[in-house]
């Protein structure tokens, strides 16, 4: 991907400042200012390292099978038919990740967590940008875009996805760096940042298509790096699985039937879904936002707007097609207005001193700055009652995931005492559905041979090698041993406690 932007000058944004915090003077700073983003993007490497180690937390059950892909491309024997469906985005990832064997786990966590909390930043960017605050008040661009990144983190879940390395998380930091790229004049990466977001989820193709039609007309030096970026799309959704699956379209099979799909009206339990994803405070702070923008026409922040509601519109069309339309799938509209209340915020602090000075004349300065700060207390006063609540949650759910990762800890442990190889030949590995993508990759074989239909095995009994979770380990066992399997079978019973 070209570094490079094409000749043309930036999005004109009329309220907006300068670039934040650009040094002046020491040589050095300007150095670390012009490599700002090499220098971030280690930051944010390190950072998400550290919060890796610190969470003792492991993927879930889609980033293992994934991890899987990857494992099996090296070998040649990449399929994907089963779960987890198939998903271009991390596969870019997971593929060249499993050079480096049991790493990959690593490699994997850590990439999904520094492109995840990159969202922060661009959530920040976006809505310092779009507040409009004159350099002599920029404080309310800072304020907007904190609030707008602290909101971001604050959405139902985003921890739990951030920390189980889920690409749902990437795909808004990926949306939200297109939103930045562009509004930033950075159209080269714009689009390169859509086109990685529609791999990862096919809501993003609609407004890629958007950007190109756009871009196409109005830079048109960008038209031959569009049309190979274009080519990706088909190519990686549907080209991968007509070589590896039964069908080109598996992906869109997979998700048809699911058990999370909505089952009541598709409609408003999809909005209901939407609503759910954050508190009550943050929701009239964008709405208030997006009026207030409404009324002093700021267009690009009404854009902003659309698009969340584009994507809801999207996601409810996919829930009328019977696909499952989960929570997850509507981060980035909610992450869109998480950014519109912290413009709200930033708009707040600014236009709130000019307002009470109209309204009560002889106000001393003084008077109506501490009348500012405080409504902003009150805005982030709100949150309180939400805050500890979703604390209480993050710290269960935690705990909960420390538990699981145990669990995996002891499975590797068992698996490396017993040997894939020993096991394999035995018989037909069966477990709990929730560790079959984990099984698969610790003994380097697809999910699919994991799956067991309960109606034939009860028919046609065979081999199989049971693994069965306890308290704090797991017990495991040969069942329906024949006498061709036998010999391979001998030794495999443990049970292991730690």
């Amino acid at each position: 991907m070209s570094q490079e932007t094409i000749e043309a000058p930036p999005i004109q944004v009329p309220e907006t400042p300068p670039e934040p915090g650009h040094p002046v003077g020491s040589a050095a700073l300007e150095l670390a200012y012009r490599w700002r983003w090499v220098l971030g993007a280690a930051a944010l490497l390190v950072i998400s390292t550290a919060i890796v180690l610190w969470a003792g937390t492991r993927p879930g059950y889609d980033p293992y099978g994934w991890l899987v892909w990857g494992k099996l491309l090296i070998h040649a024997k990449l399929d994907t038919n089963g779960a987890p469906s198939w998903k271009p985005l991390p596969f870019l990832f997971t593929a060249p990740y499993a050079l480096a064997g049991h790493y990959a786990l690593w490699l994997w966590m850590i990439t999904s967590v520094a492109i995840s909390l990159s969202g922060f930043v661009f959530a920040w960017r976006i809505a310092f940008r779009l507040t409009g605050a004159p350099p002599e008040r920029r404080y309310a661009a800072y304020a907007a875009g904190l609030f707008a990144g602290v909101m971001l983190l604050g959405i139902t879940d985003y921890s739990h996805y951030i920390l189980s390395a889920q690409s749902d998380s990437m795909i808004v930091a990926l949306c939200l760096a297109a939103v930045d790229c562009q509004l930033s004049g950075r159209l080269r990466w714009a689009f390169w940042m859509w086109v990685l977001a529609a791999l990862g989820r096919p809501e993003a193709w609609p407004f890629l298509a958007l950007f190109t039609v756009w871009a196409w007309r109005s830079f048109p030096a960008m038209r031959k790096m569009m049309i190979g970026g274009l080519v990706l799309i088909p190519l990686f959704w549907f080209g991968i699985p007509a070589l590896t699956a039964k069908s080109a379209f598996i992906a869109g099979s997979n998700a048809l039937n699911s058990p999370r799909e909505l089952h009541s009206n598709r409609v408003f339990g999809t909005i209901d879904r939407f609503f759910k994803l954050h508190a009550w405070p943050m929701w009239i702070a964008a709405l208030l936002g997006t009026a207030l923008a409404a009324y002093r026409r700021q267009r690009l922040t009404l854009i902003l707007a659309g698009g969340a509601i584009a994507w809801l519109v999207i996601e409810i069309a996919f829930a009328l097609h019977g696909w499952p339309a989960v929570p997850r799938y509507l981060f980035e509209p909610v992450a869109v207005a998480c950014v519109l209340s912290g413009i709200f915020v930033g708009r707040v602090i600014l236009d709130l001193p000019p307002l009470l000075r109209r309204i009560v004349p002889r106000t001393s300065p003084q008077t109506i700055g501490w009348a500012t700060g405080l409504a902003v207390l009150v805005i982030a006063g709100s949150f309180v009652p939400q805050a500890r609540s979703r604390l209480r949650l993050e710290r269960q759910d935690l705990t909960h995931e420390r538990a699981r990762a145990k669990e995996i800890n002891r499975l590797s442990t068992v698996i490396t005492r017993l040997g894939a190889n020993r096991i394999l030949a035995c018989g037909q590995p069966k477990m709990p559905i929730g560790y079959q993508s984990i099984l698969a990759w610790y003994l380097g074989i697809k999910i699919g041979v994991l799956y067991i239909n309960p109606d034939t095995y009860a028919l046609h009994p065979h081999t199989t090698v049971d693994f069965f979770p306890l308290h704090n380990g797991w017990r495991v066992f040969p069942s329906h041993v024949d006498a061709a399997s036998a010999p391979h079978c001998h030794g495999l019973t443990l049970t292991f406690r730690s």
